[in-house]
């Protein structure tokens, strides 16, 4: 097979042309939230500041201070699993297991509607999702991490937004990932990494092996490819997945960064690289196995946790800077305000607000 071209993206997310939300918009935000918890009988020790999606192999995130369990109800049905809120330094977590602790949901089953809402409802700003991937690359090793900047959706049938059934709104999602998460998480991993046994290779350095053993790469920019699963890639689909330049291939990155947009969070990817999916000469390399993944995944978790902890550790700034996610809604819903029925305004009221127009 011939070489691919490299991985898709240009570097670290483009900051959008958006105009950045404003401190009173945001503090708005968190109050209606705070509303709707106190109405719901949430605890208010269940208010989040950032939230962490565990991933294959993460069902749970050790650490946590003063750690409480919350299933708070949505519109959409209950998230995955109960949400742990608790406490790293000066930072509230709120972490959440995709598939369901013992990993129980199909990528096609998790209720991404429900996990991003209920993320939203407790007030996180900022998402950090981990996710286990298929490295598409030479340069992307087993066990490498990659900071996506780009994303392309190959899933179907998977409910994408949160509007519909009346209400039409359309967000800009040019760039899926959020440009200053997405720095300042790729700055983290690459000093855990360097801190870790192997030590850190720079990711523009060929690895030497892909034992998964060597110096690992945190790549700074790449697509992310979401494909349906849950069978892993066909010898074919790798060739053409590596064709258009994608750096790594999971199961879950859409729609969750899609609906993430909407609920105008912040959220960026860590990708392990788990396996090399099938895209190899089978002759020099086995194909992907579930235990190929687990096992890498296993491994990687421990880096994932140290990334969260010292992410964490220093105080998060309550309002988000100069990125666009926080305003995402203003001037997206396209249907006339008229026309929206009062009941179906006030179910999306955490993401609206009083103006079924747009949250203000």
């Amino acid at each position: 097979m011939s070489a691919a071209p490299p991985p898709a993206g240009g570097g670290a997310p483009r900051r959008s042309r958006q105009a950045a939300a404003s401190p009173t918009r945001q503090a708005a935000a968190r109050a209606r939230a705070a509303e709707i918890r106190a109405r719901l009988r949430l605890p208010t020790s269940a208010e989040a500041d950032i939230a962490v999606i565990g991933g294959s192999g993460l069902y749970e995130l050790d650490g946590l201070e003063d750690a409480i369990e919350v299933r708070p109800p949505t519109p959409f049905g209950p998230p995955s699993d109960a949400l742990v809120v608790g406490s790293i330094g000066p930072t509230r977590v709120a972490f959440l297991a995709r598939h369901g602790r013992g990993h129980v949901l199909l990528p096609s089953e998790v209720p991404y509607q429900a996990n991003l809402w209920a993320i939203r409802l407790l007030g996180a700003g900022r998402v950090i999702a981990v996710s286990a991937c298929g490295s598409l690359q030479e340069a992307v090793a087993p066990r490498d991490v990659v900071v996506p900047d780009q994303l392309v959706d190959r899933t179907h049938g998977r409910p994408a937004t949160f509007f519909g059934a009346g209400i039409v709104a359309h967000v800009a999602f040019a760039d899926p990932f959020c440009p200053e998460l997405h720095a300042r998480l790729a700055t983290v991993a690459e000093a855990v990494i360097e801190r870790e046994p192997g030590g850190r290779r720079d990711a523009a350095s060929p690895p030497t092996d892909r034992s998964g053993t060597g110096p690992r790469a945190v790549h700074r920019a790449g697509t992310y490819l979401a494909m349906e699963g849950p069978a892993f890639s066909t010898r074919a689909e790798a060739a053409l997945h590596r064709s258009w330049g994608m750096a790594v291939v999971g199961m879950t990155g859409a729609p969750e960064a899609k609906l993430a947009r909407e609920a105008e969070l912040c959220y960026a990817m860590l990708a392990f690289a788990t396996d090399d999916d099938c895209w190899r000469d089978p002759a020099e390399a086995e194909a992907v196995t579930v235990g190929t993944v687990l096992a890498n995944l296993a491994a990687s978790a421990a880096t994932a946790r140290a990334v969260v902890r010292d992410l964490a550790a220093e105080p998060l700034p309550s309002a988000r800077g100069a990125c666009a996610c926080a305003r995402a809604l203003e001037g997206a819903v396209a249907t006339d305000p008229r026309r929206i029925h009062p009941a179906r305004a006030a179910e999306l009221s955490l993401l609206l607000g009083d103006s079924p127009g747009g949250a203000s």
